[in-house]
């Protein structure tokens, strides 16, 4: 089989659409270019829109799952973990695994891992069909995330990469907004079980159009596999997210929870010292030497601790602060992802004016005062003022993810692209849950402080800490050079976004 080259060690084998990076002959029609920046990222949006749907919209839906299958939900949160421990065990590994037997065909296989996962949990008549089911649909989301990104970032041109990361952003910030009152209404008017199986058709559709309209892009040199990175990051990650998600919960005793995050620690440090003695690690600490990738991952991080947490923080306001029903609390909520959605409309057109860094380092400080100002609202505040917040606020949050996940691999070399995404995604895995548990723990401590349930104030409290967080990612941005991802931003002044 022919192939056409894209850089050292990475080829775009025949019958695919050409590679896009600058070549000497023959240049690339305008509108393949064109079609590949529209169809990749909307392809791997279906994906990532799937994933981010389930991980929330089972929370909602747990009470209704423990009486159908005679269990406590406390019990039942172990469906909500194994997934989020399967996804940090196996994203390490996506890079790895996308550049030996090329990424459209793991992520296609990997929405199918999904999907038997989906069904598994669908029709699960027990715990243990449950667990086994969230494991595959953990196994498959860690596979879909990383390699779908890669796939975008070697097949799109650098100037066209804003508008297309824009896409991949409102699906994970739609996910988590729509999940909770879709799952009240799935479980309210029909059954539980459809909050699993609606997501067949939208993987099956997400397999036709990677099929399609996928590249299918493979390295030539893969190196050898790091088995022991593997088991080592597998196991301190894995012990790293039990360690967050119970975190404030009461699910294990506070000696069990500070055991497991010390062997987390322990071992994600005995895997940096084995990074740093071969060529070709599982997780590429040394990319952090990198100015905008170091950014990106640690000012990114901090971020999304304080969005993390969120999704997670604003329905226990709405609900249990001011006694709003589940779908009331929904349906105020999802305003926040229209902002998003419209953010796509002019993201392009902001970073191009102002740069990575001023647009990162201002915009950062924007959206987590944003979410600060929300510890304002009380049961009196006026839904229309609380939309408004929210509308503007998701907007100052999608523009942040999207010049982050632009910027931080924006000097990224070819041969370590793949390990670029794995380890970006593992740390917006990890500050996802962070956040989440950063959450929990405040209220809970705030509510164990005279053994009380915590209050409408505790919550305005823990969001206004989550909100300051956010905030201090500015410092991290503040760093960059002014012409910081200038590559990223070429030829984008000289036309419209989206022409």
């Amino acid at each position: 089989m022919g192939s056409i080259g894209r850089g050292p060690g990475v080829r775009v084998l025949a019958g695919s659409p050409a590679p896009l990076s600058p070549l000497p002959s023959p240049p690339v029609p305008a509108p393949m270019t064109a079609r590949l920046s529209r169809s990749v990222p909307l392809t791997v949006a279906t994906a990532l829109f799937m994933e981010h749907l389930d991980s929330t919209v089972i929370a909602t839906s747990l009470p209704a799952m423990a009486a159908d299958l005679g269990l406590s939900p406390i019990r039942l949160n172990l469906a909500i973990t194994t997934y989020l421990v399967a996804m940090a065990v196996f994203i390490p590994v996506s890079g790895w695994i996308a550049d030996r037997f090329g990424a459209r065909r793991v992520f296609v296989a990997a929405i199918g891992v999904f999907l038997l996962g989906s069904i598994a949990c669908g029709s699960a008549p027990s715990l243990e069909v449950l667990v086994a089911g969230r494991a595959l649909q953990g196994l498959g989301g860690a596979m879909m995330t990383p390699v779908g990104r890669l796939v975008l970032l070697r097949s799109i041109p650098k100037s066209e990469m804003i508008s297309a990361m824009a896409w991949l952003t409102v699906p994970a910030l739609i996910g988590p907004v729509l999940g909770p009152p879709l799952g009240g209404f799935v479980t309210t008017y029909a059954s539980w079980r459809w909050i699993f199986w609606i997501n067949v058709p939208i993987g099956l559709i997400g397999i036709v159009a990677a099929l399609v309209l996928m590249p299918h892009i493979r390295e030539e040199e893969t190196g050898p596999f790091d088995a022991t990175g593997f088991v080592l990051s597998a196991v301190g990650l894995a012990a790293l997210v039990f360690a967050l998600e119970t975190a404030g919960r009461e699910v294990a005793s506070a000696a069990v929870e500070i055991g497991v995050l010390a062997v987390g620690l322990g071992l994600v440090a005995a895997y940096v010292v084995h990074a740093r003695r071969i060529a070709r690690p599982l997780i590429d600490v040394e990319l952090l030497r990198i100015p905008t990738f170091r950014a990106g991952v640690l000012g990114g991080s901090i971020f999304r601790i304080g969005v993390g947490a969120l999704p997670f923080l604003l329905p226990l306001q709405l609900q249990i602060g001011f006694g709003r029903t589940p779908l009331e609390s929904g349906l105020t909520t999802f305003i926040a992802a229209v902002g998003a959605i419209g953010m796509k409309m002019t993201a392009g057109r902001i970073i191009t004016r102002f740069g990575f860094r001023d647009t990162l380092t201002v915009n950062a400080v924007i959206a987590g005062g944003m979410l600060a100002v929300i510890a304002l609202v009380d049961a009196s505040t006026p839904v229309a003022v609380l939309m408004a917040m929210l509308f503007v606020g998701g907007f100052f949050r999608s523009l942040e993810f999207t010049a982050i996940n632009v910027v931080v691999f924006s000097d990224v070399d070819e041969a370590r692209m793949s390990r670029a995404t794995s380890f970006s995604s593992m740390m917006q895995q990890l500050s996802l849950s962070a956040g989440v548990a950063l959450g929990a723990t405040a209220l809970h401590l705030l509510g164990a402080s005279d053994g009380r349930a915590p209050t409408s104030s505790d919550i305005s409290l823990a969001i206004a800490v989550i909100g300051g967080l956010s905030m201090l990612a500015a410092v991290f941005f503040a760093r960059l050079s002014t012409d910081a991802g200038a590559a990223m931003l070429e030829g984008r002044a000289a036309r419209p976004e989206g022409e």
